[in-house]
């Protein structure tokens, strides 16, 4: 039987993670066969600072995984993410040729939707189509057979900045592979972690990354709306080594061993001795007054997504709440915070329907990584390589897998 391998890198601010799975036909759930990851990344909230750098954790993350796989790799889907993503609500219009809507018509309504205003610098990430119309009837999910004279398409158009795409591209390919795509991270992230009731109702999956924090919303089964904002885990270090007068070393292991996202529970009697990270410091601090440094942060971060939300008319209306993925997810007590900030339900988010070395995998940092293996594997066709126009085929391919 023939399998289908298929692999996702996500290249994020703090670590690089691959992900290889693969699929027999006629199975539902993807095999996860190798895992790569590889600490620091040459990145600074998404964007390529360091070509050399990032090039070598691409290249060792994707050996690590190569090697558990026994698989060599050609083609991979790369994250993409930074403040330069912006994104908007487009729609195209276009006649039906023949009476009956057809794969081409419905390629030249979505090309319509994507034929919006754009400064030279900026190019086309994603075209996705929320839904169409056929002689005014909406809420159509897949038009091609319909008889009509007028096709529309309502999309969600996401761009990035044409120069920090370009670098990285560069540093995958000098890595040795070729790219089928780029996905914006949070959008990959919901392919692994969001049930299809979840889509349906209304849910906001936010990816809390060490640079930047995405979000996207889902509402209807369709992409809503999507953002990245400029706030992550790494501003928590910082403020912490502020807070302290101690390193970003000493900061991160702080944040990572007795971080939580609310003082509540805590006391000032519970004391943290830092020389037990670096033998030079001598002061030992309260870990309550490191929570309450953690939870300004996050409470800055969920402000901001919640005015996002606002501005779309979703501020405490999605049913299905948010749900938390990324490496910033993994403090203690954040599900709780965003409840109370977001006056939302929220969990974190963990990916499902795996096999392989699910152990491994358990957790909210790989739901990127994963969900862009499972995107490259749901696309019925996937393009050789890295391209600016959107593969139609693979987009009705998604869009049908959304509501099966």
């Amino acid at each position: 039987m023939k399998e289908k391998i298929t692999v996702g890198i996500d290249v994020g601010s703090s670590e690089v993670v691959t992900i290889i799975g693969h699929r027999r036909e006629g199975e539902v759930h993807p095999n996860i066969i190798g895992v790569g990851v590889r600490e620091g990344s040459g990145l600074r909230k998404g964007v390529v600072t360091d070509v050399e750098e990032t090039v070598a954790a691409i290249a060792a993350s994707l050996q690590e995984a190569e090697r558990m796989a026994g698989v060599p790799i050609d083609n991979v889907y790369i994250s993409i993410n930074g403040e330069h993503i912006q994104a908007s609500n487009t729609r195209g219009v276009v006649s039906i040729a023949r009476g009956e809507v057809t794969h081409d018509d419905v390629m030249r309504a979505i090309e319509s939707a994507q034929a919006v205003a754009m400064p030279p610098n900026r190019e086309i990430v994603h075209v996705i189509p929320r839904m169409f119309m056929v002689d005014g009837q909406d809420n159509i999910k897949d038009p091609v057979g319909m008889t009509g004279v007028r096709l529309e398409v309502d999309a969600h158009v996401i761009t990035g900045s044409t120069p920090f795409i370009k670098n990285l591209q560069k540093t995958v390919e000098q890595a040795g592979v070729r790219i089928n795509s780029f996905v914006l991270s949070p959008l990959a992230a919901s392919t692994a972690i969001l049930s299809k009731k979840q889509r349906e109702l209304g849910v906001a999956v936010i990816d809390i990354g060490a640079g930047t924090t995405g979000m996207v919303v889902f509402e209807d089964g369709d992409v809503y709306h999507s953002a990245v904002l400029p706030i992550g885990s790494n501003h928590i270090t910082s403020d912490i080594a502020i807070g302290l007068r101690a390193s970003l070393e000493v900061a991160e292991a702080v944040k990572l061993e007795y971080g939580m996202a609310s003082p509540v529970t805590l006391s000032e009697r519970d004391q943290i001795d830092l020389s037990k990270f670096d033998k030079s410091e001598d002061q030992t601090v309260s870990r309550r007054y490191v929570a309450e440094i953690i939870q300004d942060r996050l409470a800055e971060i969920f402000l901001l997504v919640k005015t996002e939300l606002r501005k779309v008319g979703r501020d405490g209306m999605l049913p299905c709440g948010a749900v938390l993925v990324g490496g910033g997810s993994k403090l203690p007590g954040i599900a709780e915070a965003a409840k109370d900030h977001l006056s939302l339900p929220a969990s974190i988010g963990f990916p499902i329907e795996l096999r392989g070395v699910v152990d491994r995998l358990d957790d909210p940092r790989f739901a990127t990584g994963i969900g862009l293996m499972m995107w490259g594997m749901d696309e019925k066709q996937n393009a050789p390589a890295y391209a600016h126009e959107p593969n139609i085929g693979a987009v009705l391919s998604r869009i049908r897998g959304w509501f099966k």
